[in-house]
């Protein structure tokens, strides 16, 4: 009887394991891809994706900078806002508010929700419009911007060329004859960004790890492909790409914030990993659960009718895309000195 249920068991886990073959098989034809599972390929792969590392690539010299970089909030006009303001990296790598506030803690005037900068170098494009095509080139955006940490690029090459720690990790990052700049400020700090990479449970199941989701991840997963979610909510980061928003229905919080997309009406589909620490969802932060979000999605790209029960079961599978976060040592700032530009708080 023992001999029996042995066989029994051993032919319930061969099909079980069947069963999840053949559902990673399908998610990679609905375009899902996985992250390789070696850390040191990840890193590889970043690098193929960042259109700048052939010019710039990773070493650990320009990794330190750039988070220094990072966390410094003299490199805005006001003193107190950094990069890890909106993007903080306890918090999922967005800010968990509905609009960013900058400077003179003013909202954002398009009410636009700060987008997570993990695994952010997987994006096709950056910002919600898809305006920037490299991180680098989105670093430089908020930092320049009057709403945004209000600086120039004359104040941020003052402030870091004002302090000899600063110079020196230059030097040590780019060369003794480097000229710092406000370009190679933002590249810096690129080029810590393609490090923030989260590989999850997800990405076990689909290089063969079958026991790494529950039944009930596995199921949503399922659902996921068969509602349509992943025409949008796919390659690598499950979104980063551009897409036609509002394509079957008028999104129900259109009217907050007057943000329409690009030129064309194209709109960076957010990506959904680590999409359970990114609260609250949307370009405008108009939805706060997940559940609702998924309804809602399908309402607006697919125009179908996701009930309670689905969309539970899809923000389920959601649960397996919760990655495994970089260690993140706060730095200490290099120091300030006499040349180095005062805060303009602008009250």
């Amino acid at each position: 009887m023992r001999f029996l249920s042995v066989i029994v068991c051993s032919a319930l886990l061969a099909t079980a394991g069947l069963a999840s073959a053949e559902l990673v098989e399908k998610a990679k034809s609905f375009g899902l891809v996985a992250f390789p599972k070696d850390p040191a390929d990840i890193l590889k792969l970043a690098e193929e994706k960042a259109p700048d590392a052939k010019e710039f690539p990773l070493t650990n010299e320009r990794v330190e900078l750039g988070k220094v970089l990072y966390f410094d909030p003299r490199l805005s006009r006001s003193g107190i806002i950094s990069c890890n303001t909106c993007h903080n990296l306890g918090y999922g790598g967005s800010d968990n508010i509905p609009a960013s506030t900058g400077h003179k803690w003013s909202p954002n005037p398009h009410h636009l929700n700060s987008p997570t900068v993990f695994n952010s170098v997987f994006n096709t494009v950056q910002f919600w419009d898809g305006r920037a095509a490299h991180l680098a080139e989105q670093a430089a955006g908020p930092a320049t911007s009057m709403v945004e940490m209000a600086a120039t690029p004359e104040h941020i090459e003052a402030v870091v060329n004002s302090m000899p720690e600063y110079v020196d990790m230059f030097k040590k990052a780019y060369g003794d004859d480097v000229k710092i700049s406000f370009d190679l400020v933002t590249t810096s700090i690129g080029i810590f960004e393609r490090t923030l990479n989260t590989p999850s449970r997800f990405d076990d199941f689909m290089n063969g790890d079958y026991k790494a989701l529950s039944d009930d991840e596995k199921k949503g997963l399922d659902l996921f492909l068969e509602k349509g979610c992943a025409t949008c909510h796919n390659d690598i980061n499950l979104g980063g790409n551009m897409q036609t928003f509002a394509l079957a229905n008028k999104y129900k919080f259109a009217d907050i914030g007057d943000f329409k997309g690009d030129a064309n009406g194209m709109v960076k589909t957010p990506p959904l990993r680590n999409v359970k620490m990114t609260r609250p969802y949307f370009h405008n932060g108009a939805i706060w659960t997940v559940e609702e979000a998924i309804k809602e999605m399908g309402s607006v790209q697919l125009g179908i009718e996701i009930s309670d029960q689905d969309a539970k079961s899809i923000s389920t599978f959601f649960d397996a895309l919760n990655g495994k976060m970089p260690e993140i040592v706060y730095p200490i700032l290099p120091i300030s000195t006499d040349k180095t530009p005062k805060p303009e708080l602008d009250y």
